[in-house]
């Protein structure tokens, strides 16, 4: 324990010691709020707007503000939660390129201690990056217009700590096997350009083709991003129908921004989303931790 600990510290000291790193980490939510509120807030807004006109309804701007706000903070933290994740546990790549992690598993340090000692200290830094940008996103949807409980905050906050973690083991068992600046840097561009897709955050996956959104569908990060949204705009849908809409129409705008997500058209619940999540989670980590501890006499 004593050794896990010291690793710990030791991971999380060197990565926020990189000024580059942990201001590149630091600064990319804010540059992906930054555009999404000037370009995908604008779109989302028209979005919104056209299918209450289409439905004959009018609203207050403040709610249409509430509802781009909420939908645009809950895709910031489904695509950080896991992109920041990945850069905050380059430190891993890093310690193989040096040869740090060699010096490591030649001393009385174990594979599997060192392993952890990875995997958590990743997940401190995320959390710290990730609970910045979810106070900014508080801050922003409150100006923009506030229609969350004390029970929304709470869960939204449960569904980034989830998400982190699961951006945490998903990054360790792929940057494990990276050994090269290469390798790092391609795979962090890949992930930062491909994720917000495939997790539904970029674009609805309501506006998907059919068979690609079957395909989606099988994604645990899809049901991570469902969550954050149901938690940061359920104030918005309650609002709406307080003020006379329809429940058809509530549903539709759920479906419209994947509140609502369907499996082979059976609705998904809530709190089926958090047990595959959940489940995600834990499959991911008994796959990590036996995996480091295989290849001990190989690094040896």
């Amino acid at each position: 324990m004593t050794q896990l600990k010291a690793l710990i510290k030791r991971n999380i000291k060197l990565y926020f010691k990189d000024k580059a790193l942990f201001f590149t980490s630091l600064i990319t939510p804010m540059i992906l709020l930054v555009l999404y509120g000037t370009f995908l807030g604008k779109v989302y807004e028209d979005s919104f707007r056209g299918a209450l006109d289409s439905a004959g309804f009018s609203t207050s701007d403040k709610l249409i503000n509430g509802c781009v706000a909420a939908q645009l903070i809950s895709s910031l933290l489904a695509v950080i939660c896991v992109t920041v994740a990945f850069t905050s546990n380059m430190l891993m790549v890093q310690d193989k390129i040096t040869g740090a992690r060699r010096d490591l598993i030649m001393t009385s340090v174990k594979s599997r201690t060192l392993a952890i000692s990875y995997f958590v200290s990743n997940l401190l830094s995320t959390l710290i990056i990730c609970g910045i940008a979810t106070a900014v996103g508080y801050i922003y949807m409150y100006v923009s217009g506030w229609y969350m409980t004390f029970a929304d905050v709470m869960l939204l906050l449960l569904d980034v700590i989830l998400l982190s973690l699961f951006g945490a083991v998903l990054s360790s068992i792929i940057n494990f096997f990276l050994s090269s600046s290469g390798q790092m840097s391609a795979v962090g561009t890949i992930i930062s350009a491909g994720y917000g897709f495939i997790c539904g955050a970029y674009m609805p996956i309501s506006q998907f083709s059919e068979g690609l959104q079957k395909v989606i569908s099988f994604l645990p990060c899809t049901y991570a991003t469902s969550l954050l949204r149901n938690h940061a705009m359920r104030g918005v849908f309650e609002e709406m129908k307080d003020s006379g809409f329809p429940k058809e129409v509530v549903e539709a705008v759920k479906d419209s921004v994947d509140c609502n997500l369907y499996f082979f058209d059976d609705k998904v619940s809530i709190s089926s989303m958090y047990i595959i999540l959940i489940v995600s989670i834990a499959v991911l980590l008994a796959i990590y931790i036996p995996m480091s501890a295989c290849l001990r006499k190989k690094e040896k």
